[in-house]
């Protein structure tokens, strides 16, 4: 890959590269799927990780015909600002089931909160929020790391160029030609102003 511009590089070399980097992603991603789905499978039973796959694709279907086919313009800053809550919420779940597991194994202690009591059954399966300070806490501080990231970041780059006397960030709005040449004389022209 560093050494796409040099014009002695061989075109295949830079595609088996190309490919080299598809496949192990394509790889690593599946295995991951395959995984946590056959986990599901052995949990729940085949059929509800068939109809939970073939909605994803359907989803996944939607997406692809709206943007390929009917070549729409697609919100994706929406669509990854709703992934990366959704994403949030993942890490939420599983902080709160690994703290459950880990006590279950007795590796850590309970500490019971006894006004979360009342707390329905359902709240313990689906989003992992058990009644003990240990859970709670653990997926506060998660919940607070996601959400100062997301500050922090917002800070630097919007705030603090504003207090400097300085233009906020602002992705570029030139799109890049064949050779890239439009996005390179872009950022420079961003650099320098």
């Amino acid at each position: 890959m560093q050494e796409a511009r040099d014009p002695g590089s061989s075109r295949a070399r830079l595609l088996l590269g190309l490919v080299a980097l598809g496949a192990t992603s394509f790889y690593r991603e599946g295995f991951e799927v395959v995984l946590f789905l056959q986990s599901y499978r052995l949990q729940m039973g085949g059929w509800i990780v068939f109809y939970g796959a073939l909605l994803g694709l359907i989803f996944t279907g939607i997406v692809a015909v709206l943007n390929f086919v009917g070549h729409h313009r697609l919100p994706y800053k929406k669509m990854l600002i709703v992934t990366g809550a959704m994403l949030a919420m993942v890490l939420f779940v599983m902080v709160g089931e690994q703290i459950f597991e880990m006590q279950q194994a007795k590796w850590i202690g309970t500490t019971t909160i006894s006004w979360l009591q009342w707390e329905p059954g359902w709240a313990g399966t689906w989003f992992s929020i058990y009644p003990n300070w240990e859970t709670v806490i653990a997926q506060i501080i998660v919940v607070v790391l996601v959400l100062g990231s997301y500050i922090v970041a917002r800070y630097e780059a919007v705030s603090l160029p504003k207090k400097r006397g300085m233009a906020p960030f602002k992705p570029l709005e030139v799109p890049p030609t064949a050779d890239g040449e439009a996005l390179a004389s872009s950022s420079v022209r961003t650099q320098k102003s």
